[in-house]
């Protein structure tokens, strides 16, 4: 089975966009503001602050994910959205054979979802990993859901 999250990429695209127009709007009617406290400059620096953690969490939050477990190996991919494709500072790709997985864990925080696998090495030793799968809708992430159920319940049928 192969999924991604590739249209999600405008979406995200879209919201950097009304980031950076919103600081814009801010930035021009600041007395606004003047509520908060009377110092403009203490003001200017909550704005930015605000702003500039909204947009650090935006780009933590948005990441590609792709997923193939067709064939003898599971491929899983995870890259930034924005920059990646000449850049690829943010990618992270992992690439098992199905018999080394031996079980998996959806969890869900409140506005970042993740997917570990927990694999065994040649020599026997555990090892996990973890993918960022916030963007990836909840019809998508049940089919890999199924896909990994199916995997282990193969890896436990053949140990038996």
């Amino acid at each position: 089975m192969r999924t991604n999250n590739s249209k999600v990429k405008n979406t995200i695209i879209s919201v950097y966009f009304v980031l950076i127009l919103l600081a814009v709007l801010f930035a021009t009617v600041f007395r606004a503001f003047s509520e908060v406290t009377d110092n403009p400059t203490l003001t200017f620096f909550i704005i930015v602050f605000g702003f500039v953690m909204l947009l650090v969490l935006v780009h933590y939050i948005s990441k590609y994910f792709e997923y193939d477990s067709d064939g003898v190996k599971v491929v899983v991919i995870n890259r930034g959205l924005l920059l990646s494709e000449k850049y690829n500072y943010r990618e992270r790709k992992l690439e098992f054979e199905k018999e080394r997985l031996y079980a998996f864990k959806f969890r869900n925080y409140i506005v970042y979802k993740t997917l570990t696998f927990y694999l065994r090495d040649s020599r026997g030793r555990k090892t996990k990993q973890s993918f960022n799968v916030t963007l990836v809708p909840r019809k998508k992430r049940r089919y890999i859901r199924q896909s990994l159920s199916k995997i282990i319940k193969m890896n436990k049928n053949k140990k038996d």
